[in-house]
């Protein structure tokens, strides 16, 4: 570790395999897998975990912007890379210099991409698209009702090729509504076979499906029309279920740590921190993180949330505040400068989660990862 500020991340290179692998078996090999690397590996950093990730077979990778793209090409030359979130204006370019697969939508999306393969004079079917359906989710895709506008763009002497149709789920635990979903998605898969064209994956389905191996219904309906089925894990890679399943076998990848830098002791009375939210009730002795909300230690962990140290909790006390937080350590025998703190992760027999911490601030687990600022320095180990 080269940072001089002692608050860093851990990412775990052999939990993240496991994930990876455990993940592969769950799913079989009639299905392929994108392994969801967005929002810089869901805050555990994207090219290091990329690399790993590679390195375990994985071939697809799936990010937010082409700007992403970009910076994970530089890291794995060879693999597919699907940018999951569409595309703004000047960056088709970008996107077929660095061979990367856009999702798809609109015809403003195809505009783009023609005109900048109509510049580099690509040939037919050269580039390929994933074309997104909106099946319930109402953020992105394309209705059943857009689908000829968008159809006609592909075929004999175009420039685009339809590499795949996927949608998104909204809600992978209510069956119903996911009945729903794959009913309009079937719909639009049956319209796109019947004009003639034949994407050779369909994509649906993310980490729930895959732990519950709920995936019958991607897997036939792509037999259907002599495609692939596709599924995509996110959270899952990084140890955390979206879905009660305590069979999972996956592993947190990322542990949080920082030091104690500073003790003092306060006699009762004595208020610390920003507008006095914590009042000693005792004689108390307090030890000083040098973490805060800009590092992504939430402010409503105040006078809620607690830390490791020396195999015990620490109760956060008074208000985080933008680069640090005081705990108590009055019941904490031998606390000293320098000691390590966990604020996710395991120290002797005690545990803290992201999903842990996402309990206590109202949100989830996915939100606690990404929010891990960029001035945390991630440290792959072992």
């Amino acid at each position: 570790m080269t940072s001089t500020r002692p608050t860093w991340a851990e990412v775990s290179r052999s939990k993240l395999l496991h994930n990876y692998r455990r993940l592969r078996e769950l799913a079989g090999p009639a299905n392929d897998l994108l392994a969801v690397v967005k929002a810089n590996a869901y805050g555990h950093g994207l090219a290091e975990c990329a690399r790993v990730l590679e390195a375990g077979g994985a071939q697809w990778f799936g990010v937010t912007s082409v700007e992403e793209g970009v910076a994970l090409r530089r890291v794995c030359p060879e693999a597919r890379i699907v940018i999951m979130a569409g595309l703004w204006h000047g960056e088709a370019e970008t996107a077929i210099e660095h061979r990367l697969t856009p999702v798809v939508w609109e015809r403003t999306h195809l505009g783009f991409l023609e005109a900048a393969a109509q510049r580099r004079s690509l040939k037919s079917g050269e580039f390929p698209v994933h074309l997104e359906i909106d099946t319930g989710m109402s953020r992105q895709g394309a209705s059943i009702g857009e689908l000829e506008l968008l159809l006609d763009r592909f075929g004999p002497g175009k420039p685009l090729r339809l590499e795949a149709v996927m949608t998104h789920f909204h809600s992978p635990e209510n069956s119903e509504a996911t009945q729903r979903q794959e009913h309009a998605f079937t719909e639009a898969v049956e319209k796109i076979a019947e004009s003639g064209l034949r994407p050779g994956f369909l994509s649906a389905g993310s980490s729930a499906a895959v732990l519950r191996r709920d995936t019958g219904f991607i897997a036939n309906l792509a037999r259907q029309i002599g495609a692939r089925p596709m599924l995509r894990p996110g959270i899952a890679l990084y140890g955390y279920a979206p879905c009660v399943d305590p069979g999972n076998e996956l592993e947190p990848v990322l542990a949080w740590k920082t030091r104690a830098i500073s003790f003092r002791k306060i006699e009762p009375g004595i208020t610390v921190g920003y507008d006095a939210t914590f009042t000693a009730r005792r004689k108390t002795r307090l030890a000083l993180l040098p973490v805060g909300y800009a590092d992504g230690l939430n402010r409503g962990l105040s006078n809620r949330g607690s830390v490791l140290i020396r195999g015990q909790r620490a109760p956060i006390s008074g208000r985080i505040s933008m680069d640090h937080a005081m705990v108590d350590v009055t019941d904490i025998p031998g606390a000293e400068r320098g000691d390590e703190a966990v604020l996710i992760g395991e120290q002797g027999a005690e545990k803290i989660t992201a999903t842990d911490t996402a309990n206590l601030r109202g949100t989830i687990d996915y939100e606690v990862l990404c929010g891990i600022a960029a001035r945390v320095p991630r440290v792959m180990v072992d």
